[in-house]
């Protein structure tokens, strides 16, 4: 056994958006992260040598999944690499774009959707979502373009006001958020500002976002302790 911390890969979309308030629990549990930005000159995606303690796939901003101009240019590649995650059962969990590509990866789908920036609420829908550590309740902040179609196998453990699934899990170790569970107001200012194209009337965006940052704060709490405990991210090396 081993008590060398873990290193868990990151891969961002955009130059904006991050793992946000999400690093400081692991921080706090001594777990590390390295951030891939694909994106950027010379950036590349991990290796599979890479990922095996987990993948994080985090939100795309105006990219998306399906057929257009808005499809993210390294989907294929990334779902290929999230496949190869499943199958070893590594620790995987998908934000925003990241969770439609944690879908697509497990054999479901991606159906096509507007950009949007909103701020409603999740609904749990089960009892022992994240060990039970999932609240009944939780802020639910989306910021980006289509929608993941679960696999067969997929449990959906929360949905939003509109019953679409806001969390699932596929297999034993990996979970999907259709928002970001640790998102920053500043985080949501700078995307917006990165990209030409933007959500309708983003500052009622902004407005609720930052109203509920509190709530998110308090929300994540729990959220984190039942993911960590779940993908068995504390748990030693062999």
């Amino acid at each position: 056994m081993s008590d060398v911390a873990k290193t868990l890969a990151v891969v961002q979309h955009t130059s904006a958006e991050y793992l946000g308030l999400m690093e400081d629990h692991l921080e706090g549990r001594r777990i590390r992260f390295r951030y891939f930005r694909p994106f950027t000159a010379g950036g590349k995606l991990p290796q599979p040598s890479q990922i095996a303690d987990g993948l994080i796939l985090v939100g795309g901003g105006p990219w998306g999944a399906t057929p257009g101009p808005h499809r993210l240019p390294t989907l294929d590649a990334e779902v290929a690499l999230t496949a190869t995650a499943l199958s070893a059962a590594t620790p995987v969990i998908g934000i925003g774009l990241g969770a439609i590509i944690l879908a697509l990866a497990a054999g479901g789908g991606a159906a096509p959707a507007p950009l949007v920036f909103e701020v409603t609420a999740a609904r749990r829908l089960d009892e022992g979502a994240l060990a039970g550590y999932l609240p009944q309740h939780y802020p639910l902040v989306r910021y980006g373009r289509d929608e993941a179609m679960l696999p067969h196998e997929a449990r959906a453990l929360a949905c939003d006001e509109a019953g679409r699934p806001a969390l699932f899990q596929c297999g034993g170790r990996a979970f999907g958020f259709a928002g970001h569970p640790g998102v920053k107001s500043a985080m949501m200012e700078d995307l917006i500002m990165e990209f030409a194209e933007g959500p309708a009337e983003p500052e009622l965006g902004l407005r609720a976002l930052r109203a509920t940052q509190g709530a998110i704060e308090t929300a994540l709490v729990p959220i984190m302790t039942g993911l960590v405990r779940c993908t068995g991210l504390m748990e030693e090396h062999l």
